[in-house]
Order: structure tokens, then C-alpha cells, then sequence
């Protein structure tokens, strides 16, 4: 039972490809597959190419882990063809898609987004580019060589304001409300359950699960009144950390889920359900 339990979650020497993987979230998964034994593959855009460096660097001394670091903008379809061809040069195969790559919608006061009326097109037009169809485009390449190897596992990363509008109230003070959580995050999020179960019908057949994970809020140093206010409207009181995500998404990669496709893991404390 030991050993059949233990081979349920066993992910080594799996090679895992990780989209914008020196955010916060990133690098919280590149850590735990790497922990885990797999292959990880570091992807993230130009401007952070010395954090892919030194993350790299870091897994290898830390956990041993054959690791490969590349620089990847997921909205250029010449750009993840690339990548899935140095991964299959220097792995041979791929068995795990993390598509986490996106535009945040992190509130930063220094940038807060227009009121919707105000809202420009550019803005939009990008978060689809990155949002969307970077995923697209990302699952597309490996999901045709996955189907060679015979299946694999992507797993679509949402938000909470996927499934439910942003309470603009908690990322405003005062009585004046401000959309500071851009409408394009919102909405390019909750497009990804819908391209989640289409790949999970079409590829149904072909061993290849596609599943969504939607994370709540996660602590990142944000300002003491936000967390209050977020904290307040969560049943469990508290803000989601990295550590709460690693888990429901090793599960979903590994042969304990063989089962499960088409699925969406909610994350989030409780907050969707009231």
C-alpha cells in the first residue's frame, strides 16, 4: 500500500514546464516540483532574465534538479515553439504544463487602473495577449507533444475574480470608488475555465488532463487596510501564502488526480462561498 500510495504522487524526474515562473506563484511551484524530483523548466519574459538565472542557480545547488532556465514572452507564437523545442532537446519529453504566465491584476497605487469609462484599449488588447492567448499558444506546442509521448497534464492557473467580480470597496479607502482591479483581468480570468474544459473534452480520449486552478488572494506585503478588508470577507480569516497553492497543484499533476479532467481546484479559504 506504501509504495502504491507513494507512486500516486510521485513526480520524479517528470519535466514540468512553468510560465512566468519568478513571480511569487512561479517560483513557489518551481521550487516544489523541483523538491519533488521533476525536471523544471524556468520560463519568463526578457526583463527577467537575471531572476530565471538565479533561481536556476538555486534549485540546482538546493535540490539537485536537472533545470533549464529560458526566456519566453508566451504571447509570441515563435517564442513558444522555441521553448518547446529546447525543452524536448534537452528533456526528451514534456509531462507537465504550468500555464501561470499572466498580466496581474495586482493593485499597486502607483498604477492604478482607470475607471471603466476610461479604460484604454491597449491595456485590453495586452491582457488578452498574455492572458489568454499566451495560454493558448503555450498549450497548442506541448499538448502536440504530448500527444506524441502518449498524455500529459496542463494545469490552466485562474484568480478568484475569475469566478466573482472584484469588490472594488476593499482596494479603495474613503467613500469614492475607484476601478482600481483593471475589467481585463477579470474577464480574460474567467475565460480560462471555458478553454479548460474544451481541451479537457478534446483531448479527453488522448490521456492529456487539463485542469484549472483558481487561487485566492495572496499575501505579498500588501498594505495593512487591504489585508483587513480581504481577511474579513474570508471564512478561514486570512490571506492565502504560497504554500496553500503547492499542494492541490502537485495533486493535480500527478497520477493521484488520473482521474480528474476538465475540473476547476478553487483555492481561496472560503471566500466564493458566501
Amino acid at each position: 500500500m506504501n509504495n502504491y500510495l507513494n507512486n500516486l504522487f510521485n513526480l520524479k524526474d517528470k519535466t514540468v514546464i512553468i510560465t512566468g515562473a519568478v513571480g511569487i506563484s512561479g517560483t513557489a511551484h518551481v521550487k516544489a516540483f523541483a523538491e519533488c524530483g521533476a525536471n523544471v523548466v524556468i520560463t519568463d519574459i526578457e526583463q527577467q532574465s537575471e531572476k530565471i538565472e538565479k533561481l536556476k542557480e538555486e534549485i540546482e545547488h538546493k535540490f539537485g534538479s536537472r533545470c533549464l532556465g529560458l526566456i519566453v514572452d508566451v504571447s509570441k507564437k515563435e517564442d513558444v515553439e522555441k521553448m518547446v523545442k529546447d525543452v524536448i532537446q534537452e528533456f526528451g519529453k514534456i509531462d507537465i504544463l504550468i500555464n501561470n504566465a499572466g498580466i496581474s491584476g495586482k493593485f499597486d497605487e502607483s498604477k492604478i487602473a482607470p475607471i471603466f469609462e476610461d479604460y484604454p484599449r491597449e491595456a485590453w488588447d495586452k491582457a488578452w495577449d498574455v492572458n489568454m492567448t499566451g495560454m493558448f499558444l503555450c498549450a497548442q506546442a506541448v499538448g502536440r507533444e504530448m500527444l506524441k509521448t502518449g498524455g500529459g497534464s496542463i494545469v490552466n492557473v485562474a484568480s478568484i475574480h475569475g469566478l466573482i467580480s472584484p469588490d472594488q470597496r476593499v482596494y479603495n479607502k474613503g467613500s469614492e470608488i475607484k476601478s482600481v482591479k483593471p475589467i481585463s483581468y477579470s474577464v480574460t480570468k474567467s475565460a480560462v475555465y471555458n478553454f479548460t474544459r474544451y481541451l479537457a473534452t478534446y483531448w479527453g480520449d488522448k490521456n492529456i488532463r487539463v485542469n484549472t486552478i483558481t487561487p485566492g488572494g495572496i499575501f505579498d506585503n500588501q498594505d495593512s487596510d487591504f489585508v483587513k478588508a480581504y481577511e474579513y470577507r474570508t471564512p478561514m480569516g486570512r490571506m492565502a501564502n504560497t504554500d496553500d497553492i503547492i499542494g492541490p497543484m502537485l495533486f493535480l499533476c500527478s497520477d493521484a488526480a488520473s482521474y480528474i479532467t476538465g475540473a476547476n481546484l478553487v483555492v481561496d479559504g472560503g471566500l466564493t462561498i458566501w
